[in-house]
C-alpha cells in the first residue's frame, strides 16, 4: 500500500490529444501530442490495439504529467495516458461531462 501523502504526488490532468501517430518501432503504440492547457506533451501510449488515430485525435483523457521522462523504443514519453485494462485491450479513461483542457483531476 502507498499512503495519501505518496498518492497526492501524483498529478493527473485533462488532456486533449491533438495529434496521434503510430509509433515507427513497435506494433502497439502511439505517440501522441497531449495539450495540457499550459503545455503540449509527447505521450507514448499502448493503446493500439483498442483505438485508430482517427478516434483519438480530439478526445479528451486523464494524464499523469508529473511522471519522470522514459524513452519508449527510441521516443521519449512525457507522461501516461490512464487506460482500464479488458480483454479486448486497453479502454482509455475520459471524463464524463465536458471539462477544460488542463483541469486537475482530484
Amino acid at each position: 500500500m502507498i499512503s495519501f501523502e505518496d498518492f497526492k504526488k501524483l498529478e493527473l490532468k485533462i488532456g486533449k490529444i491533438v495529434n496521434a501517430k503510430i509509433h515507427p518501432d513497435a506494433d502497439r503504440l502511439y505517440v501522441l501530442d497531449v495539450d495540457l492547457g499550459e503545455e503540449t506533451k509527447q505521450i507514448v501510449a499502448g493503446i493500439r490495439k483498442s483505438y485508430s488515430e482517427d478516434e483519438l485525435v480530439g478526445k479528451h483523457v486523464v494524464v499523469a504529467t508529473n511522471l519522470e521522462p522514459a524513452t519508449i523504443r527510441g521516443e521519449e514519453s512525457n507522461g501516461m495516458v490512464l487506460a482500464a485494462a479488458s480483454d479486448k485491450g486497453p479502454i482509455i479513461i475520459v471524463p464524463e461531462k465536458d471539462v477544460s483542457t488542463g483541469a486537475v483531476v482530484k
